[in-house]
C-alpha cells in the first residue's frame, strides 16, 4: 500500500500543465473499439483508470500502445468475451463498454461499474436507453447481460428522466450503428460529450446537437479509424487553480479552455481571488482578502460536483462562512471528517456542509484517508497548507484520476512523496 507524504508550509510558485480529460478518456478509449482500423488518442492521461481500461481492451484480444500520452488502440482482433467481474468492478466507466459492446456485437456481458462510492449510481438510465433501442438487458450474480434481436438495434426517441452523463455517452456509443435516426432528449451537456461525439463523428459517425440538451444520431454501418486530440481535464484544471489561489505565490496552469470552467471562475471571481486569464492559460496571483461564498453543484454549465471538495480548503481561507450543497451526490462529504481532523471548523448539517473560514487559517498535519479521488485531491491541497507532515493513504484513489500529481506539485515547489508503507 502507498501513501503520499506532503511536508506541507511551503508556498507555490511557478507553471503546471493541464493533462488531458480523465472524464473523456474514459469514454473515447471504450469508443475506439467501435472502429474497424486503429484509432490514435492524443493527450490521454497517464493515470490509473487508463491502465484498467486497456487491460480491459488487451484482455478482449485488442492491440493497445500507451505512451507519451499518445495511445494506439487497434481493434482487428478484437473478440467479445463477457467481463462479470475483475477489472471491470474497479472501475466505474468501465460501463461504456455496454454500449460500445451492444453495438459493435450485438451483445456483451459487463460487471457491475465501481469507482469512488459516493452514493448510489443507478444504472436504470442506461438500461432504459438500450432497451428504448431494441436491446435486451438481464442482470445475474452481479453482471448486466445485453443481447439484441437479429436485426439489431434500431433508432428511437428517448428521454433521459434526469441529467446523466454516463447515460447520454452510453446511448450514443449504442446508437452509432443503429438503424434510422436516435434522439437523445434532456442530454447531459459536459464538454466530455462533446468530445465524444468529435471522436465518433472523426470516425465517421453521424452525431449533431452534442453539447445541446438534444443529440441527433443517424446510424452508419461501419465506422474508421481516425486520430484524435482530447481535450484538458477541466476538474484537475480547477484543482490546481483552487491550490494556487489558496496557497500560491503567483502560479500560472497552462492548457486550459477557460469556458469549461466558466461557473467555478466565477465563484473564484466572487471569492475575490486575483486571475489572469488568457487564451488557454491562467495565472493566480496572491489574493490576501478572500471573502466567503455558497455553492451549489449542478449539471453543467453549472458547478461541477467534482470541484466542490478540491476547493473546500480554498474556503477555509475565506474569512466567514461557506455552505456547500451537492445536489449531484449528496454522500459527497466524506472529507470533511478529515478536514476536521486537521483543525478546519467545518460540519455536515444534513445534505449541506458548512465551513467556518479564516484569513489566518492554521491547519495542522496528521494522518488522513482519501475516500474517493475528488477528497483525496481536498486532503493533498490541505496537506500542503497544513503546518507538519501529513499522511494520506488510499492513494489509489488519486491516482485512478491525476497525472503525473508528485511530479507537478513539486514542480511548483511542494514537498511530496510516495511512500511504500
Amino acid at each position: 500500500m502507498k501513501r503520499m507524504i506532503i511536508n506541507g508550509g511551503k508556498k507555490l510558485t511557478g507553471e503546471v500543465t493541464i493533462s488531458g480529460a480523465k472524464n473523456s478518456a474514459v469514454a473515447l478509449i471504450p469508443a475506439a473499439i467501435l472502429a474497424d482500423s486503429p484509432v490514435t488518442l492524443e493527450g490521454v492521461p497517464d493515470i490509473q483508470d487508463v491502465h484498467s481500461l486497456k487491460e480491459i481492451l488487451e484482455m478482449m484480444g485488442v492491440k493497445v500502445t500507451f505512451k507519451d500520452n499518445v495511445m494506439v488502440i487497434d481493434p482487428r482482433e478484437m473478440v467479445s468475451i463477457p467481463m462479470p467481474s475483475g477489472k471491470i468492478n474497479s472501475l466505474r466507466a468501465s460501463y461504456y463498454f455496454m454500449g460500445a459492446l451492444l453495438s459493435k456485437f450485438g451483445e456483451g456481458v459487463v460487471g457491475l461499474p465501481g469507482g469512488c462510492y459516493l452514493g448510489p449510481r443507478p444504472i436504470d438510465l442506461h438500461i432504459k436507453g438500450f432497451e428504448s433501442l431494441g436491446a435486451s438487458v438481464t442482470t445475474e450474480h452481479g453482471a448486466t447481460y445485453l443481447r439484441t434481436k437479429e436485426e439489431g438495434l434500431h433508432g428511437t426517441r428517448i428521454f433521459m428522466d434526469m441529467v446523466s452523463i454516463g447515460a447520454t455517452i452510453n446511448v450514443m456509443l449504442a446508437a452509432v450503428k443503429a438503424k434510422g435516426r436516435t434522439v437523445i432528449e434532456n442530454a447531459a451537456r459536459e464538454p466530455e460529450i462533446i468530445d465524444v461525439a468529435t471522436l465518433l463523428n472523426n470516425m465517421g459517425a453521424k452525431v449533431r446537437g452534442a453539447g445541446t440538451n438534444e443529440i441527433r444520431i443517424d446510424g452508419v454501418e461501419e465506422l474508421h479509424g481516425c486520430r484524435h486530440a482530447m481535450i484538458p481535464d477541466r476538474i484537475e484544471a480547477g484543482t490546481y487553480l483552487s491550490l494556487a489561489a489558496a496557497y500560491g505565490e503567483g502560479v500560472k496552469v497552462k492548457n486550459v479552455i477557460y469556458e469549461h470552467l466558466e461557473s467555478f471562475l466565477s465563484k473564484l471571481e466572487e471569492m475575490g481571488v486575483n486571475m489572469i486569464i488568457e487564451e488557454d492559460t491562467i495565472t493566480v496571483h496572491p489574493s490576501p482578502e478572500l471573502k466567503p461564498t455558497n455553492v451549489t453543484t449542478v449539471p453543467y454549465p453549472g458547478f461541477a460536483t467534482d470541484l466542490q471538495q478540491p476547493m473546500t480548503p480554498l474556503l477555509l481561507c475565506a474569512s466567514g462562512k461557506s455552505m456547500v450543497i451537492d445536489t449531484i451526490y449528496e454522500k459527497r462529504i466524506n472529507h470533511i471528517p478529515e478536514l476536521v481532523r486537521m483543525g478546519a471548523d467545518a460540519s455536515v448539517e444534513g445534505n449541506m456542509i458548512i465551513l467556518n473560514g479564516s484569513k489566518d487559517l492554521k491547519l495542522e498535519g496528521g494522518e488522513v484517508t482519501a475516500s474517493d479521488l475528488r477528497a483525496g485531491a481536498c486532503l493533498v491541497i490541505a496537506g500542503i497548507m497544513a503546518n507538519g507532515t501529513t499522511k494520506i493513504s488510499n492513494v489509489g484513489n488519486i491516482l485512478r484520476g491525476y497525472d503525473h500529481i508528485i511530479d507537478k506539485l513539486t514542480a511548483l515547489g511542494a514537498d511530496v512523496a510516495m511512500e511504500e508503507n
